[in-house]
């Protein structure tokens, strides 16, 4: 098709492809990869212990878990990410305080909150795994995750965790930008509004990563490598 020949249905066609069913063009090779399991800590998975429970998180924990011991057994580096008081709270985005995911309305004491940052018990870290202690959403703010992955020579990042639309989506975001591989994993991540889920899956799906499921994520790898080719051009 000659250029400037695109009426308004084609381009709202091809957009709606790309969002529903596109899917990104590169290798997953198993000595690349290194998984991020994003804030499964007990604020959001703990049932009812805080507003911001998210209970599809803790459905999810026996995959997510799955998908970790999967990665322990081929030597793909686990990394964690908690939300935690880090420098007294002078790191944060400064307006974060007066956002209404806060739920400023809530009569509930949030002091304890986010301080340890505990990774969820049944997905304990071994000793010998990293906990990354972020101040913010996105893995990559103002954390050393960017210069480890560097020095392990892992260029392919699998996402699984909470919030899909905030602390997940955010991280893919920061990957992509800096040149890594995202792999999105669709039913190892969640949201506080399940309504929110398929919305981010989409718009990471058309521009950031390459959205799976976790048995894809494992079959993937157990293909030691799967390449999708770019088209002729």
């Amino acid at each position: 098709m000659r250029d400037g020949a695109f009426s308004e249905d084609q381009v709202l066609r091809l957009a709606r492809e790309a969002y529903r069913h596109g899917r990104a063009r590169f290798d997953i090779l198993p000595e690349n990869c290194a998984l991020l399991v994003i804030d499964m800590q007990d604020e959001f998975v703990r049932p009812h212990r805080t507003p911001d429970w998210v209970p599809e998180a803790t459905r999810q924990v026996p995959r997510i878990k799955e998908l970790i011991e999967y990665c322990r057994e081929t030597r793909i580096p686990v990394l964690f990410t908690v939300y935690a008081k880090t420098h007294n709270y002078l790191d944060r985005p400064k307006t974060g305080s007066s956002m209404p995911g806060r739920y400023p309305d809530v009569d509930v004491d949030r002091s304890t909150f986010y301080v340890e940052g505990r990774v969820w018990h049944e997905l304990a870290p071994r000793e010998d795994e990293i906990v990354i202690r972020k101040p913010s959403y996105g893995a990559f703010y103002d954390t050393p995750v960017e210069t480890i992955l560097r020095n392990l020579e892992k260029d392919t990042v699998i996402i699984c965790g909470t919030l899909t639309n905030y602390c997940c989506g955010m991280t893919a975001r920061q990957a992509y930008e800096r040149g890594f591989k995202v792999v999105f994993g669709s039913d190892v991540t969640s949201t506080d509004d399940p309504d929110m889920q398929e919305p981010e899956l989409k718009v990471l799906r058309k521009g950031f990563a390459r959205v799976m499921t976790a048995a894809e994520i494992i079959e993937a790898l157990g293909e030691v490598g799967v390449t999708v080719p770019f088209p002729d051009c």
